[in-house]
């Protein structure tokens, strides 16, 4: 064998190797094509290319879902007016007698009166174009229990005891943008209060006056539309003028009690927290009872529930499942807190968002029919 040292008279003895080696090692080719292949500039550029491309492509197809998503909610939203629509005119063809009219007929003295409409029962009702729930009775007799009553022996009201509530107006309950319909809600006044709340709204806008003219009934109506006034004057006549009144709550499709419940305390939460006269236990604890009130189960369409509010603010909650001739009422519970059923009466018939504006709308024209007329005549006309 050859050591080492041998070889190094050869390599010095190779000016030729020598030549070759110096350049492989300092000509650049090896570099260059390293370089070529590697260039961190052309990868990076590559990178933003492709990352614009895809986020452009994901943009496009968000966009795309999107519109396609808000036209077929449309489309659905027309689909199920016209069906909703249909469905009122095969009752309207059905039914014995023609469907329930709405229109007005003008007397000699060119005073607009309502067609009157009865039942079987030959109870007067009001048309509320829902094909679930057709019709309100125009009066209903409540017993509004007190806060000694116990629930075993509120049980046993029925429709025909109690005192005579009337209907101002009314409306249908709808969520989301679709416009799925809850619930058909009614606001009564006690007969014999009406003459309390013509008082009031009448004073309000002519101390002197004992009725409106149109003029003074535009203007009323103006108020109660307004989000501010109409929320002032509301809470004002709840707390001074003493009225009983009632919501009456027949779901147009099933429910359950933990649904309806949301909707009610969404609304006392929302109003209570712009206030702070609304931060003290009192209040924190009749809330809290509120909703327990409500953990039971379902709530089937057509079944009755009714929140009752006496001359001291006094709120009853009443549930009957049967709303027949003679249904009985079950009382849930009572809240001697009156500022929480003033807030949920604000919640339908002032601020800026209500919880059907519909029934807000019917309840301000009902108003009209009552201010229209001298202070105390409404409670005793035959209608």
């Amino acid at each position: 064998m050859l050591r080492p040292t041998a070889l190094r008279p050869v390599l010095r003895s190779s000016p030729r190797c020598q030549q070759c080696l110096r350049r492989n090692l300092f000509s650049g080719k090896g570099s260059t094509r390293a370089s070529q292949d590697f260039d961190l500039n052309k990868l990076n550029s590559q990178r933003r290319d492709y990352e614009r491309h895809r986020t452009i492509f994901l943009a496009s197809g968000a966009t795309a879902g999107l519109i396609s998503f808000i036209y077929t909610a449309w489309k659905l939203k027309e689909a199920l007016a016209e069906q909703s629509e249909k469905q009122k005119q095969k009752i309207a063809v059905k039914c014995d007698a023609p469907a329930i009219p709405t229109e007005t007929f003008k007397t000699e003295a060119g005073e607009k009166r309502k067609i009157v409409v009865h039942d079987e029962e030959g109870r007067v009702i009001v048309p509320t174009g829902n094909s679930v729930v057709p019709a309100f009775p125009r009066t209903i007799n409540v017993k509004l229990p007190t806060s000694k009553e116990s629930n075993s022996v509120a049980a046993s009201i029925s429709d025909k005891e109690g005192d005579e509530f009337t209907l101002v107006g009314l409306g249908v309950r709808t969520v989301t943008f679709l416009s799925i319909q809850v619930y058909m809600t009614g606001f009564y006044v006690a007969t014999q209060d009406i003459a309390k709340l013509q008082r009031y709204l009448v004073k309000k806008i002519n101390p002197s006056a004992t009725t409106l003219i149109p003029a003074e009934k535009d203007a009323l109506r103006k108020a109660l539309r307004d989000v501010a006034e109409g929320e002032e004057t509301w809470d004002t006549l709840l707390r001074e003028a003493g009225c009983r009144s009632i919501f009456r709550i027949i779901p147009v499709k099933d429910t359950d009690f933990p649904h309806l419940r949301d909707g009610f305390v969404r609304a006392i939460a929302a109003r209570s927290q712009r206030n702070a006269a609304y931060n003290d236990d009192a209040f924190g604890v009749a809330m809290r009872d509120f909703k327990a009130l409500f953990n039971r189960g379902s709530v089937q369409k057509k079944q009755e529930l009714l929140l009752c509010r006496d001359e001291k603010g006094l709120l009853s909650v009443l549930y009957s499942p049967d709303i027949g001739n003679e249904p009985k009422r079950e009382v849930m519970g009572t809240f001697g807190e009156e500022r929480l059923s003033r807030l949920l009466w604000l919640n339908y018939l002032a601020g800026s968002k209500v919880a059907s504006e519909p029934a807000r709308e019917s309840i301000i024209e009902g108003v009209m029919e009552f201010v229209e007329r001298p202070i105390g005549t409404v409670a005793t006309q035959v209608v």
